[in-house]
């Protein structure tokens, strides 16, 4: 109905979850990456919460979208069953046959055998529970007895429980601290901030069509103090204001349209007055916006993964355990839809002749950038860039990350977050993905404040950081030059000359007296764990990708290219 008034191609503010509407605050963004990363190593429990409306669903269903295609996926939508129902349902969301009256005994022998064929076969076996706040205790236990299936090396099933807040009191009871000691991922869904649903409103309403700002500045303020903060309730107010402002002839949403919106949906003839912490039309909203099961009917998709999250790096990266890249650089770009024996294309002469620094351009939406510039959004393209800022050029003769070993360089493939990214302040390739499914591949250069400078072809363009990491779903490769003597990980109670070059760096860093002794010993963990903590990593002494990155930064006479500029 408002859509034409207001010059939009569909409706921005609809409750159902599509894809192309996905925006990614920092809290989602770091959580969509720290499940990617947990769900693609082997085994255990992966927990997601989040109270009603905070973007579960959509979350998940980005992960399940992100997944590859090796997995067999079962996906539990009504978890109110007994021990044997929730077995029986695993069967049949796998499609494999089941004897009938079988025992429960009978059930997870022949589950089993299964998970064994699926594993024989390579292929890997996610379990997914909505609702699981919902879970009863015998099936939980259940669910505890399922992770014990497992070969001499790795558990056959990987489980991602996702509910309401409710889930993380269920699983502290002192009954349950062997379920809860094999999860492996934890992450919380928050509320958006006021800058965050300023930018969710904006995002929407952008990839909605909109060619100008509808919403007033004091308008999203008031949309922000109304719905707390909570998706689904921004999108529910949303939508009311702007059938209001239709309704009334405005071309402008206003503060007071948002007031009577609010109080129009929450079912109050008056607005709602400010009060303190959640505002009142959470509550009175949450019966009302509780979306059923069909929100789930998408996720029946194949894809899996194989991996252990520990807490810590839920909030920060910690070298061992919170990277995916590969010790031996074995072309780990299947993300960037390349493969292990890629060969580069012939680049189009313009872009293999471009200079390292061409002239910076701004102005242009991302959007409207890619769907111009797709001829030179590809792999083979964004890999060239890449190698150019280190000075590098790129043959057919070998694969990239091949090439980049005979000039001392290594590849680092990883899914990490925005803050990663940032910390480890190297250009990189990203992988994109746009309304429809269509990936692009670009260089993000520089880092300027709010800005990025991202390469395509021979040309650089400034867009607003924002538009960028709203298509960008955590993927990325980066070069980056180890140290000749430096291992790719030392860790307490190992002896190399990697680990007396490793006391020299943190000593000339840190001051003091740290020897000469190749041992790495409880001093010098103390010692990393102190540099670690300085420079925003996860903190568990042990120096890997991420802290020697760090080192090579914080070194003077460093002259590697940085995202931030400096040298």
């Amino acid at each position: 109905m408002y859509t034409q008034y207001f010059g939009l191609r569909e409706k921005p503010f609809a409750i159902t979850p599509d894809p192309q509407f996905l925006y990614l605050s920092n809290r989602h963004g770091e959580a969509l990456a720290h499940l990617l990363y947990g769900v693609t190593e082997s085994g255990g429990f992966i927990q997601l919460t989040g109270e009603v409306g905070t973007g579960k669903t959509l979350l998940t269903r980005s992960l399940l979208e992100r997944l590859p295609d090796d997995i067999d996926l079962a996906v539990v939508l009504n978890p109110r069953l007994s021990a044997q129902e929730f077995l029986e349902t695993i069967f049949d969301e796998l499609n494999f046959e089941r004897p009938d009256n079988a025992s429960i005994k009978v059930l997870i022998d022949q589950l089993n055998q299964y998970l064994l064929q699926a594993h024989a076969a390579g292929r890997h076996t996610v379990l997914l529970v909505d609702e699981a706040q919902n879970l009863d205790s015998d099936v939980l236990e259940q669910l505890r007895l399922l992770t014990n299936l497992e070969t001499s090396k790795k558990k056959l099933l990987q489980i991602i429980l996702v509910g309401q807040p409710e889930l993380r009191q269920t699983l502290a009871r002192n009954d349950l601290r062997q379920l809860a000691q094999r999860i492996t991922g934890r992450y919380h869904l928050g509320n958006l901030s006021a800058k965050e649903t300023l930018a969710y409103v904006s995002h929407r309403l952008e990839v909605a069509g909109a060619q100008r700002p509808i919403f007033s500045k004091s308008a999203l303020a008031e949309v922000h103090r109304v719905s707390g903060g909570i998706p689904r309730l921004i999108n529910v107010i949303c939508d009311r204001a702007l059938l209001g402002a239709y309704s009334s002839e405005k071309s402008e949403v206003s503060p007071k349209i948002v007031r009577a919106a609010a109080a129009e949906v929450s079912g109050r003839e008056k607005p709602l007055r400010p009060v303190p912490g959640l505002p009142l039309i959470a509550a009175s909203l949450v019966a009302l916006l509780l979306v059923g099961a069909g929100f789930w009917t998408f996720l029946k998709r194949p894809a899996v993964f194989e991996s252990t999250l520990p807490d810590q790096a839920l909030t920060q990266h910690s070298d061992l355990t919170g990277t995916l890249s590969l010790a031996d650089d074995n072309e780990p770009l299947q993300g960037l839809r390349l493969t292990r024996n890629l060969r580069l294309s012939p680049l189009p002469i313009s872009v293999a002749n471009a200079a390292a620094s061409p002239a910076v351009q701004s102005g242009i939406g991302l959007t409207q950038l890619l769907n111009s510039a797709s001829s030179v959004t590809g792999t083979d393209t964004a890999m060239a860039s890449l190698f150019r800022l280190w000075g590098v050029g790129l043959d057919q003769s070998a694969p990239p990350c091949e090439q980049a070993r005979t000039h001392g360089l290594k590849c680092e493939f990883q899914v990490g977050s925005w803050n990663l990214l940032q910390q480890l302040d190297r250009p990189a390739v990203l992988s994109l993905v746009m309304p429809g499914g269509v990936t692009h591949q670009l260089v993000i250069a520089k880092i300027v404040q709010n800005n990025v400078e991202i390469v395509l072809g021979n040309q650089r363009f400034k867009i607003p950081a924002e538009q960028l990491r709203q298509r960008w779903f955590g993927e990325y490769l980066l070069l980056w030059k180890p140290e000749p003597l430096a291992d790719s990980l030392m860790v307490p109670g190992m002896r190399s000359e990697g680990v007396r070059w490793l006391r020299q760096q943190l000593q000339q860093l840190q001051g003091g007296t740290l020897g000469n002794s190749s041992f790495y010993d409880q001093t010098l963990a103390d010692r990393v764990r102190l540099f670690q903590s300085a420079n925003g990593l996860g903190v568990d002494g042990m120096a890997g990708v991420h802290t020697l990155i760090a080192l090579n930064n914080a070194l003077p006479g460093n002259t590697e290219p940085r995202l931030s500029g400096r040298r």
